[in-house]
């Protein structure tokens, strides 16, 4: 696994996990924004442009990003947060051990599988990877994802270069994600964050977290879709941030 990190190495550390098909840029912002006060850490997922290894699962990215921590961040972090995919990485972290970070964001995870939709993927996108490099048709998959017009050259240039089988693997690994049972007991203050106009099953997710996890906070964001706050919203996400690593909460 790749990793870009910002600011001063002997900071506290805050690591970010990107949405699937995504990449670090997904935080490039928050990055800037918080590198006077802390050391950031933005890994890229496997199987993702400049990625080192093929998408294997959520676990093994899980137990790749604790190594890392092991090794240059002394086994634990100050703050992880997460969108999508990298959000249901970060609750494995946490299943696999508790107190890998003190406060953990988790923005638009899905917590519940979906069968019909599992089943579906690797025909639909057998049939249709190939639209993936038509500008036109990335403009509009990029605008359906709300993701702003200044992200579109990152989303596209980092969208073809993610194989076929890589895209699909991630895919699978996301639809079929369900809640760790271990991850109920873990220390850290989990922060849950969601769009009031995310689909119902991001929805019914964030309720499953908040009765799952003892002490869980969530906050529905108003008028926002599928992964926008941290896409669209950096300085109010950078803001989210430092309040809750100041004062242990964010109104």
């Amino acid at each position: 696994m790749e990793f870009r990190e910002f600011g001063d190495k002997d900071r506290p550390v805050v690591m970010l996990l990107h949405g699937g098909g995504l990449n670090w840029w997904n935080y490039r912002e928050q990055a800037e924004l918080l590198a006077p006060r802390f050391h950031v850490i933005l890994p890229i997922l496997d199987g993702h442009a400049g990625s080192s290894r093929a998408f294997s699962s959520i676990a093994d990215n899980a137990a790749e990003i604790i190594d890392f921590i092991d090794a240059e961040c002394v086994g634990k972090v100050l703050l992880a947060g997460g969108l999508s995919l990298g959000a249901q990485i970060l609750l494995e972290m946490l299943a696999q051990r508790g107190d890998v970070c003190r406060y953990a964001f988790v923005e638009s995870a899905a917590v519940i599988p979906s069968r019909v939709t599992h089943a579906m993927i690797g025909s639909a996108f057998g049939s249709s990877y190939a639209l993936i490099k038509n500008r036109r048709f990335a403009r509009l998959q990029a605008k359906s994802l709300h993701i702003r017009p200044e992200l579109f050259e990152d989303y596209y240039r980092d969208t073809c270069a993610i194989a076929k089988e890589n895209m699909i693997s991630f895919l699978k690994a996301n639809t079929a994600f369900s809640l760790p049972e271990a991850v109920r007991s873990c220390s850290a203050h989990l922060h849950v964050f969601a769009g009031s106009r995310e689909n119902g099953e991001i929805l019914k997710s964030v309720k499953i977290l908040q009765k799952g996890i003892p002490g869980c906070s969530v906050k529905i964001l108003p008028g926002l879709f599928h992964g926008e706050f941290s896409l669209n919203h950096a300085g109010e996400y950078t803001d989210a941030v430092i309040s809750v690593i100041e004062g242990g909460k964010w109104d």
